[in-house]
């Protein structure tokens, strides 16, 4: 990705981050905010692995134009190189929760990416 993407310079940073570029349709700067094999739990019952596949489907959310907003944090917990960050949720998706890593540079991210928590239905 572009060296044009303010960096997350914490963990927490990536939220607003995400919120920012989801909000301006724009699916690569949200992609930027994953490491080249980042594995996502979206949409819901499935895996969507990798950076471009993570546009793509980003791409693909946000061509509908929806509207984020910041959520409040939960505490972030640190271990060395690697933190779990999550937020409570304003709609319906009982959880969120991310397992980011801090790069080379001081940046920070996404490894892991579950944004709902809800239970899944299996398909009939």
């Amino acid at each position: 990705m572009s060296a044009e993407y303010e960096p997350a310079r914490t963990p927490e940073d990536i939220t607003r981050l995400f919120v920012e570029r989801s909000n301006a349709g724009d699916a690569d700067g949200v992609a930027a905010l994953y490491e080249e094999d980042a594995v996502m739990a979206y949409p819901p019952g499935q895996t969507t692995v990798g950076r471009a596949a993570i546009r793509e489907l980003w791409a693909s959310v946000l061509a509908h134009a929806p509207t984020f907003s910041q959520e409040d944090p939960l505490p972030t917990l640190v271990c060395g190189d690697i933190a779990l960050t999550s937020t409570a949720p304003k709609d319906d998706a009982g959880a969120r929760a991310q397992v980011v890593r801090r790069q080379p540079d001081g940046s920070w991210l996404r490894i892991i990416d579950q944004p709902e928590f809800k239970p899944v239905e299996p398909p009939a």
